[in-house]
């Protein structure tokens, strides 16, 4: 199973949100590119990056920051926040990117979800953000009223490569992921499944070992706070 240690990225800085919540973040010393290099240095592979500015302004805000990590450390990237364009996309994918994860704009408008999977095939990751079993959208500031296992039927045969579903109540919480919910995303789902949001300890992570369709979990707060060692995660990462 592959980890994916977190960079969320909010005026040039590191932080960390509670359920979402921009008004109740924590910034961090370390910078975003100091940060990767940690991860590189400890031996992951791959790296789950969101742009908190162009989620919220739906523009591409910190590309130089994402160019520069995807420059410097050879780590397989998926990056999400702010991406509602085919050419924005194509940007990412020419910056080095290996996934470009389509969230709001993808739940909005279906059919440019369909495009780009079409467009950039085995490069689109989807985000399914959800708050009792709803979907969120534009930063988790507004609902989408659409049910996520409904919306995934419609759009299960578009060509997603991998899906990235996350639990907005846990995140941040670090209060164990919404595994229910996973399971359930995951078994409908016709690409592999991240999980995201939650994640406390070690112990969460050997437990979606052992679940059918995940392809990895994303690992963000519990990191930064110290709760889980990097010496301890690198060895769960295959």
């Amino acid at each position: 199973m592959k980890i994916f240690p977190a960079i969320d990225i909010k005026d040039k800085k590191c932080v960390r949100l509670v359920r979402g919540d921009f008004d109740n973040k924590t910034e961090y010393q370390i910078s975003p590119e100091e940060q990767a290099g940690k991860y590189k240095d400890h031996g992951f592979k791959n790296l789950h990056i969101v742009d908190l500015d162009g989620a919220l302004t739906g523009e591409m805000v910190n590309q130089d920051i994402i160019q520069t990590i995807v420059d410097k450390f050879d780590l397989k990237v998926e990056i999400g926040g702010g991406i509602r364009n085919i050419d924005n996309i194509k940007k990412y994918i020419d910056a080095g990117v290996d996934k470009v994860i389509l969230g709001s704009a993808a739940i909005k408008n279906k059919n440019f979800l369909k495009q780009a999977c079409l467009k950039f095939p085995n490069k689109i990751a989807l985000g399914l953000d959800a708050k009792d079993g709803y979907l969120s959208v534009s930063g988790w500031k507004e609902s989408s009223n659409q049910l996520t296992l409904d919306y995934l039927n419609e759009v299960n045969d578009y060509g997603v490569s991998r899906l990235i579903y996350t639990d907005i109540n846990r995140d941040g919480m670090k209060q164990s992921p919404n595994f229910d919910e996973t399971i359930k995303v995951a078994e409908i789902s016709n690409c592999p499944v991240i999980i995201s949001g939650g994640v406390s300890s070690i112990h969460d992570i050997k437990k979606a070992k052992n679940l059918k369709n995940i392809e990895g979990i994303i690992v963000g707060k519990a990191i930064y706070d110290g709760d889980i060692q990097l010496e301890e995660l690198a060895k769960e990462d295959a």
